[in-house]
């Protein structure tokens, strides 16, 4: 319970509908939103899926005619999730490879999993 100051000095106790809310980490929380910020796009998210769906590294040639967009919409959308640390990227040759991160695999199967007990 609050104290409330009365005119004449004394103090009294209120009464407070419910707890006060919980503390936020704001660092944690910039890198939550980055996250879900990145994956919050129809082909951000396509790209990540057939990434993570892979069996290995994917070129960038190959999700271009996958998903149907330009080239350029591809590499800044792969641009945008890997600084989200959702994909790592390597290099072979003149092809960049793209691969899911472990954040990448849990959070689309915790997606998976919540899908699941909602249909």
């Amino acid at each position: 319970m609050a104290e409330d100051a009365i005119a004449d000095g004394t103090t009294e106790e209120a009464e407070t509908c419910c707890a006060p809310p919980g503390d936020v980490d704001s660092d944690a929380m910039t890198t939550d939103l980055q996250v879900l910020t990145a994956m919050g796009n129809d082909t951000r998210y396509e790209l990540l899926r057939r990434i993570a769906n892979a069996d290995d590294g994917v070129c960038v040639c190959d999700l271009e005619a996958a998903v149907g967009v330009s080239q350029s919409a591809v590499s800044q959308a792969l641009s945008r999730l890997y600084t989200a640390g959702l994909v790592t990227r390597r290099k072979e040759g003149s092809w960049r490879y793209y691969e899911p991160t472990e954040t990448t695999a849990a959070l689309l199967e915790t997606l998976d999993d919540l899908r699941g007990t909602h249909e």
